[in-house]
C-alpha cells in the first residue's frame, strides 16, 4: 500500500481550503482509494509530457497494478490500454481520472454503474456535477487540488 511520508503530509496540508475537509480526512480518503489491488487512469496518455502518462507512470513507480484506459491508445508505458471501463476485465478498486471536466462526467457515470467506489479527481478534471453524483452514491471523491503525483510522489523517468 501506498503511505503518505511527512514531507507528502505538508504538500497536502499546504493544498487544502480553509474551507475543505481536514489534512485527516484526506489523509483517511488517499489510504481508502489505495487499499485495493486494481487502480485505472482513465485519460491515461502514451505522451509522456503528459499528466494522464505520468499518473499511470506513478501507479507503475510504487508496482501497482493499473490499466490505461484511453478509446484512441492500444498500449500506454507497455500496457494493454482498453477504450472505457466497462472493457476492463475486471472492475478496478479506484480509478483517477485525468480528462476534461465534461468527459469526467461520462466517466464517473460509468464508474458508479460499474460500482466503483473511489475516484481521485485530478486538478483540472473535476466537475461540480461529477463530484455531487460520487457524493450522492457515496463514493469516496478525491478532488479539489491533492494532485496524486505530489501527493504519492512521482519520480520523472
Amino acid at each position: 500500500m501506498v503511505k503518505l511520508t511527512g514531507c507528502r503530509r505538508l504538500a497536502l496540508k499546504s493544498m487544502r481550503k480553509p474551507e475543505s475537509d481536514s489534512i485527516v480526512h484526506l489523509e483517511h480518503q488517499i489510504a481508502d482509494f489505495f487499499d485495493g489491488n486494481l487502480f485505472a487512469v482513465v485519460g491515461a496518455s502514451a505522451d509522456r509530457t503528459k499528466f494522464g502518462n505520468k499518473v499511470l507512470r506513478l501507479y507503475q513507480q510504487h508496482r501497482l497494478e493499473v490499466v490505461p484506459v484511453n478509446p484512441n491508445a492500444r498500449t500506454v508505458e507497455g500496457l494493454r490500454a482498453v477504450g472505457r471501463l466497462s472493457d476492463m476485465v475486471v472492475v478496478p478498486h479506484a480509478i483517477s481520472i485525468v480528462t476534461p471536466p465534461s468527459v469526467t462526467e461520462v466517466v464517473v457515470d460509468e464508474a458508479i454503474g460499474l460500482g466503483i467506489q473511489h475516484v481521485w479527481m485530478q486538478p483540472g478534471a473535476e466537475s461540480a456535477k461529477a463530484i455531487s453524483m460520487c457524493r450522492t452514491t457515496a463514493v469516496n471523491v478525491i478532488h479539489g487540488g491533492p494532485c496524486i503525483l505530489v501527493a504519492v510522489g512521482c519520480r520523472e523517468n
